[in-house]
């Protein structure tokens, strides 16, 4: 056999030798590090959502402005797609890596700009307008964030590490930078304790943002491009092809695909979202729990996220995506609604740090095999843009779910029985396409 037929164990073989250990550790530190600092950037809208509401969405009506600041989110939710198909597609022409410096730096300078908006009282409606005009720009570089750092790091680690890679990566940097907005969040309000919070600690959070940006950049310094889109680029340099556009790829002869993808990332995206994402309001609003104390749990619910992350998307390794999945759904269609229904009822700070770290745990669990789940289901020359897409298109359908809740809620006592039958829906969902999807488990080409 010619050194040009190589089998692909042997190609695979011969990739894995070429990557050295730095390269794989770095990999994982700027993929990770890259999807939890953006994550910290948007947990801090969630963290400080009453205080917004009253800001630059007030109303006589909590719920509503609670429902306004939550659409705001939403709405740069719909555009993180579109990021997606931009930085996607330069990503699978041109480099993981280039993507991902200019998106994450993006995304950290228009979180720092929130910090220096007028609100309501200042400027009027006004300040409403260019509050969402911020934010839509903001989720058109998370969605290309979400195209390089959900590929650069599976793509550069072996097999048998891609299922925790998948969990490290998506659920836990999510939960990294949900852990990180719980420590910032936790000392500014104590330093601006009471009324100053809603003054000025609100503003300083946002601030925080910058940092994330010159962190990523000090990373991003060290980090190769991608092993297999190398060998992708080597394979089109001595051997030419046509090929369209990646967006155009993945809208027609990869749309089945997408669509089945799509009913396990919203199930997934949504159980983050009115877990993780909807818990800071739900303790502070349905459980009257001081800013401070919040604090604290939450920042314990986000390293039970973490710890779901990591070994259920490891499990995905072993007994395979699909029965993972299947799996997670069973669990979640039932526990998930309990968990809210007595997080609600108690009164006890041990038991209400218990039903939330449990809530964490099984929210941030339901989606920690999905990353390395898309990449699988898409070639490395579309990769960034086929998992881009089916990521930050169910998301956009999950980071709806808060809006959805909240408007469904008469008044906030009627929160939880909301959280409880959105869960059945979107687990009902979840496990219909766990059912429809194959195993992918090392799919990859």
């Amino acid at each position: 056999m010619s050194a040009n037929m190589e089998t692909p164990v042997q190609q695979a073989s011969a990739l894995a030798a070429a990557i050295s250990r730095k390269q794989m550790i770095i990999a994982v530190m700027a993929s990770l590090l890259g999807w939890s600092l953006d994550l910290y950037d948007l947990f801090i809208l969630l963290y400080v959502a009453p205080e917004l509401g009253k800001l630059f969405f007030p109303t006589d009506k909590p719920t509503l402005s609670l429902a306004a600041v939550y659409a705001s989110f939403a709405v740069t939710l719909f555009m993180r797609p579109l990021g997606s198909a931009l930085f996607g597609a330069y990503a699978d022409r041109n480099g993981r890596k280039r993507a991902m410096v200019v998106a994450v730096s993006g995304v950290g300078i228009s979180t720092a700009l929130f910090g220096v908006l007028p609100t309501v009282a200042q400027i009027g409606a006004a300040a409403a307008i260019i509050f969402i005009i911020l934010r839509l720009v903001q989720g058109v570089f998370v969605g290309g964030v979400v195209a390089s750092t959900h590929t650069i790091g599976t793509e550069s680690v072996p097999e048998k590490w891609r299922g925790l890679m998948s969990g490290l990566v998506g659920g836990g940097g999510a939960a990294f930078g949900a852990l990180l907005a719980s420590i910032v969040y936790f000392v500014l309000s104590s330093v601006f304790s009471g009324p100053e919070f809603s003054e000025w600690g609100w503003r300083f959070m946002f601030f925080t943002g910058i940092l994330s940006s010159v962190l990523g950049l000090f990373v991003f310094k060290k980090l190769e491009e991608s092993p297999l889109w190398m060998q992708h680029k080597k394979k089109q340099e001595t051997k030419p092809e046509y090929q369209q556009s990646p967006v155009k790829m993945v809208f027609t002869k990869y749309l089945s695909v997408l669509l089945v993808n799509l009913m396990i990332v919203i199930g997934g995206g949504s159980a983050y979202y009115l877990t993780c994402g909807y818990l800071p309001t739900f303790l502070k609003v349905i459980n009257n729990i001081p800013q401070t104390v919040s604090s604290i749990i939450l920042m314990v619910s986000s390293i039970s996220a973490m710890v779901a992350a990591v070994v259920l998307g490891h499990l995905s390794t072993i007994i395979g995506r699909k029965k993972t999945f299947i799996l997670l759904g069973i669990v979640n269609l039932f526990a998930l609604p309990y968990l809210y229904t007595e997080l609600a009822d108690a009164q006890d700070l041990t038991m209400i740090t218990l039903y939330a770290m449990g809530l964490a745990f099984l929210g941030n669990g339901s989606y920690a095999p999905v990353l390395i789940f898309l990449n699988e289901r898409f070639p490395t020359s579309i990769r960034s843009t086929g998992t881009g897409l089916s990521w930050n298109m169910g998301f956009a359908v999950g980071g709806m779910m808060p809006t959805f809740v909240t408007m469904a809620s008469r008044q906030t006592s009627d929160i939880p029985s909301s959280l409880a039958y959105f869960f059945i829906a979107l687990f009902l969902l979840y496990l219909l396409g766990s059912f429809i999807i194959p195993e992918t488990k090392g799919n990859f080409k």
